[in-house]
C-alpha cells in the first residue's frame, strides 16, 4: 500500500472522528442527561437469561476458588461472604 494511500485513508478518519466528537458535545451540552453516567447502567441487565449465566458462573469460580484455598490452609470458613445466602 503506498504511503500517499495511507495518508488518504488517515485523512478520512480524522474527518469521521472529528464529526463524531461534534456530535457527542453537541448532544452532552443540549441534554445533560446523557452525558456518561455509570449509574444509568445498574440494573439494565437485571431479569436476563444470560445476565443470570454470568452471575451463576461467577459465584462458581469465586465458590471453587475458596474451597482450593481452605485446602491450601489459606483460608477460614468464618472468612467466608456465603454465610449471607
Amino acid at each position: 500500500m503506498s504511503e500517499r494511500r495511507v495518508e488518504d485513508r488517515l485523512d478520512d478518519l480524522e474527518q469521521q472522528v472529528s464529526v463524531l466528537m461534534e456530535r457527542m458535545q453537541a448532544t452532552s451540552a443540549a441534554d445533560p442527561s446523557n452525558a456518561k453516567d455509570w449509574r444509568k447502567s445498574v440494573g439494565m441487565f437485571n431479569d436476563r437469561p444470560a445476565m443470570r449465566e454470568i452471575d451463576e458462573e461467577g459465584e462458581r469460580i469465586r465458590r471453587e476458588g475458596r474451597e482450593r484455598a481452605a485446602s491450601d490452609g489459606k483460608y477460614k470458613k468464618e472468612d467466608s461472604v456465603d454465610k449471607l445466602g
